[in-house]
C-alpha cells in the first residue's frame, strides 16, 4: 500500500528548506544565480514541476518540447516499461546535471507526488481518459495525449470532471495554436466567408476493423513490463510482444475501444478518430466549438456526411483534397472559401481574405505552441485551446460517425440528452465496460 504524503507547497517547501539549511550552517552561502531566477533562468519557486506518464515516441517528443520550456522541472517518469523508464531518466539527469529524476512503474504512485504541479499523459488511448479524471482528481492539471477518449460516454465523464475540478486540461491537437490553422478557423467563425455550409475533414481510413488477439506468449516480469497496467481499463488478452508497439487495439485506428469483446477483439474505426480527432477538431473550432453534429451519415463514395444543428454540413472526405499536407482541412461558405494542412500552408478563394495580414507558415506540426499554451494557463489558471469542452464536441462527432461507420446506417444523435435518438442499438455503443479495477 502507498502512503499518502501530505501536500506541502512549492513556495513553502522552499522557504523551509532554506530556513532549515540556514539554522544548520551558521556560514555563508553562495548561491547560484540560476536560483534566483538570474541570467534568464526561471527561480525554482517558478517552475512548473512535470511528471511524465507512458513516454514512448509520441511521448519522447512531447516530453521534448516540456524540457524546452525553462520554467518546466521534469521531476518523474512513470512507464509500464523497464527500459523506458531507464531512458527518459538518463536523458533528464543529463540536462539538468544531477541523479534527481524519478522512476516509476504503477502511475498511481506519480499521482500520489504532491510536489508534481503537472503531468503529460502519452499513454496508449485505452488509458487517456481514465488516467486523465484520475490525475484530475489528484490535483494535477495535464496535457493529455489524443484520442482522449474511447467512447461517447467518456468525452462526456471527462468533460464533466475537468468542470468540477477546475483542473488545467490541454488535448494534444496541437493544431489549435498553430497560426495558419488559427487563421483559416478564424475566417470561418467570424463570417469572412460568408455563412457557412460546409466544413471539410480528413479521415484515415472509414472502416470498422478487429484488432484481434496475438498468440499468447511468457509474459515478462513485472518489473520489465507490467501487462496488467499496461492492459488497464481495456478488455484482458494474453500477453504478446507484438501488442506493444504501433497502432493496435489500444494506441490507434479509430473506434480506440471495443464495439465487440472477447477473443474477437475490439473492434476500431479507421482513421474516424485518429486523424478526426485533429482533423474533426478544427472543424468543430470553425463552427465556433458548437454541439457536435445531429445526422451521422455512413460512407459513400469516400465521404461520409454528418450535419449540425444549424445546417451546415460536416465532412469527412478521403480524396479531392489540394496538396497541402496532412491532416487538411476546407471551410466554405457562400461567399469564398480556405483549405489548409500540415505545410504550414494556406490557399484562400480570395487573396482579399488575408485582408493585408501575413499569416506565418509553420509546418510540420510542432506541439512547441500547443505545450507553451498550457503552461500559461497552468500559471494564469486559464483556459487552454485544446480544452475539455473542445475535446468533447470533437470525439463525440468522431464517435458518433464510427458508430454510423459500424451499423452502416444513418444514425441521428439527441445533443441535449447525449443520446441517439429511438436507437437502442446505437445507445448501447456509446460505452463499454472497464476492466477491474481501472474503472473510472
Amino acid at each position: 500500500m502507498r502512503a499518502k504524503a501530505t501536500k506541502l507547497p512549492r513556495r513553502q517547501f522552499l522557504s523551509t528548506a532554506i530556513g532549515a539549511a540556514g539554522a544548520a550552517v551558521m556560514a555563508p552561502t553562495i548561491i547560484p544565480s540560476s536560483a534566483l531566477g538570474r541570467d534568464g533562468a526561471v527561480a525554482p519557486s517558478e517552475r512548473i514541476v512535470v511528471g511524465g506518464i507512458g513516454i514512448g515516441n509520441r511521448g519522447s517528443y512531447d516530453l521534448g518540447c516540456f524540457l524546452d520550456e525553462k520554467d518546466v522541472q521534469f521531476a518523474a517518469v512513470c512507464d509500464i516499461k523497464e527500459g523506458r523508464r531507464l531512458a527518459v531518466k538518463k536523458r533528464v539527469d543529463e540536462l539538468y546535471g544531477n541523479q534527481s529524476c524519478l522512476m516509476f512503474r504503477d502511475y498511481r504512485e506519480l499521482l500520489d507526488r504532491p510536489d508534481i504541479d503537472a503531468v503529460l499523459i502519452a499513454t496508449g488511448p485505452n488509458w487517456h481518459a481514465t488516467m486523465a479524471m484520475q490525475a484530475a482528481k489528484a490535483g494535477k492539471d495535464m496535457y493529455c495525449e489524443k484520442p482522449c477518449t474511447k467512447n461517447i460516454a467518456q468525452s462526456l465523464i471527462l468533460r464533466e470532471t475537468m468542470r468540477r475540478t477546475a483542473r488545467v486540461f490541454q488535448v494534444g491537437t496541437q493544431r489549435r495554436n498553430l497560426p495558419h490553422f488559427a487563421f483559416a478557423c478564424e475566417l470561418a467563425r467570424t463570417g469572412k466567408l460568408g455563412k457557412l455550409k460546409k466544413v471539410f475533414a480528413h479521415p484515415a481510413g472509414m472502416l470498422a476493423l478487429t484488432s484481434g488477439w496475438f498468440p499468447a506468449e511468457p509474459e515478462p516480469d513485472k518489473s520489465v513490463v507490467d501487462w496488467d497496467i499496461y492492459l488497464g481499463p481495456a478488455a484482458w488478452r494474453p500477453y504478446n510482444a507484438k501488442l506493444m508497439d504501433g497502432f493496435n487495439f489500444e494506441k490507434g485506428g479509430g473506434m480506440v475501444g471495443g464495439f465487440e469483446r472477447g477473443p474477437a477483439g475490439n473492434r476500431t474505426g479507421g482513421g474516424v478518430l485518429e486523424w478526426g480527432s485533429h482533423c474533426v477538431d478544427l472543424c468543430q473550432w470553425a463552427v465556433d466549438d458548437c454541439p457536435p453534429p445531429v445526422e451521422y451519415n455512413p460512407p459513400a463514395d469516400g465521404h461520409l456526411v454528418t450535419k449540425y444543428e444549424n445546417g451546415v454540413e460536416l465532412i469527412f472526405r478521403e480524396i479531392g483534397w489540394i496538396p497541402l499536407g496532412s491532416c487538411p482541412v476546407r471551410f466554405e461558405g457562400e461567399t469564398g472559401w480556405v483549405e489548409a494542412g500540415d505545410s504550414g500552408k494556406m490557399v484562400l478563394s480570395s487573396p482579399a481574405l488575408l485582408a493585408g495580414r501575413k499569416v506565418a507558415e509553420v509546418g510540420n506540426y510542432p506541439a512547441t505552441f500547443h505545450v507553451r499554451d498550457f503552461l500559461d494557463c497552468v500559471k494564469t489558471r486559464g483556459v487552454p485551446k485544446g480544452n475539455a469542452n473542445a475535446a468533447c464536441n470533437a470525439h463525440i462527432a468522431c464517435h458518433a460517425a464510427n458508430v454510423a461507420v459500424y451499423l452502416n446506417r444513418q444514425v441521428k444523435y439527441d445533443i441535449v440528452k447525449n443520446e441517439f435518438i429511438g436507437d437502442d442499438q446505437a445507445n448501447r455503443l456509446r460505452s463499454e465496460a472497464l476492466r477491474e479495477p481501472y474503472r473510472l
